[in-house]
């Protein structure tokens, strides 16, 4: 029976939490991150510098997740 992409792509992504601090690491700074931009998205009438600090946190957790996924990736390919 085949498997679909989203099942191999958990498979690999969970053998990575068992081995790999560093994807461990990353995968806790992407949630970090999306837990400090789902409480500036609750902020009504967010300041300047909650708006700066949201742009940021947008910009380091899409590097956080192009790291996860080039991590996953390269695993793959050595599996």
């Amino acid at each position: 029976m085949d498997m679909s992409n989203t099942e191999v792509s958990e498979e690999i992504k969970q053998e990575l939490m068992k081995e790999s601090q560093t994807f461990r690491d990353l995968v806790e700074q992407h949630e970090s991150y999306e837990g400090r931009l789902t409480e500036l998205a609750d902020l009504s009438f967010p300041n300047d510098k909650e708006q700066a600090e949201e742009v940021t946190i947008k910009k380091k957790k899409l590097n956080v997740k192009d790291e996860i996924y080039s991590m996953l990736s390269d695993f793959s390919e050595t599996q």
